[in-house]
């Protein structure tokens, strides 16, 4: 290997991939980190093709059945780091299973995953978070990493930080990641120790600014004390396979 794969190595092993919810016709927790292990240590072409079999035929996602699985999130920085550091082959085939992950997200309906910022975040938006994270990366990863930057922006969040009554609704002053796609939008909103969401209306209050993530929603019909900061609001479209493009 040309890199310390030792942390990537660690990071496998410290998942226990087993207890990761997944259909069981479907999941096989086994092929994660054996997959996950011959990715990182791949060395050339033929391991990489081989260890990306294992992830994308039960370990992440199902290819035959267009299905994806909450390790796919778990495992996304690992793949990144792969992306970074590991052998050509292997970043490709880690794109690859990111690229399928989130592209079969968008039209699961069922699979949330618990995030640090809500309870039930539609595997999409999830994955999206990782990888705006890396964007840096990805910008210079060829066109299959900006491809998955241009996919990650549909998926918008807003995370709330501060709010104002409003005769019809609520103002909410926050910061805004990915790409607001305008006009009224039907958004999830996300409250610490409530699931599911509440479905609200949502539209820019004031002009959106391409230059800065500071912007403000107006939310339509909603109370003050239901849109409190660290609400975090995602597109309703999200895991239905109706989000706006």
């Amino acid at each position: 290997m040309g890199w310390d794969d030792a942390v990537v190595l660690e990071a496998i092993e410290a998942v226990n991939w087993g207890d990761l919810p997944g259909p069981v016709d479907l999941y096989e927790p086994g092929r994660v980190a054996t997959g996950l292990r011959a990715l990182a240590t791949a060395s050339g072409l033929v391991q990489a093709a081989d260890a990306g079999s294992l992830l994308a035929d039960g370990g992440l996602v199902h290819d035959h059945s267009g299905a994806v699985f909450p390790a796919a999130v778990t495992a996304a920085p690992i793949l990144l780091a792969i992306v970074r550091d590991g052998h050509p082959g292997a970043g490709a085939t880690a794109l690859g299973l990111l690229d399928d992950a989130l592209a079969f997200a968008a039209s699961d309906r069922r699979t949330r995953v618990v995030t640090s910022y809500a309870e039930a975040v539609p595997i999409c938006c999830a994955l999206a978070d990782h990888l705006r994270g890396a964007a840096g990366l990805l910008a210079v990863s060829g066109a299959e990493g900006r491809q998955l930057l241009a996919e990650a922006a549909h998926h918008w969040r807003f995370d709330v930080q501060e709010t104002v009554a409003e005769e019809d609704g609520v103002a909410a002053f926050g910061v805004l990641a990915g790409r607001f796609p305008g006009g009224k939008q039907r958004a999830d909103l996300h409250r610490a120790g409530h699931v599911p969401p509440l479905v609200v209306q949502v539209a820019p209050h004031y002009p959106l600014s391409g230059h800065s993530p500071d912007a403000c929603l107006r939310v339509d019909g909603a109370r003050l004390d239901g849109v409190a900061p660290s609400v975090v609001l995602l597109p309703s479209g999200c895991g239905s396979g109706a989000a706006d493009r």
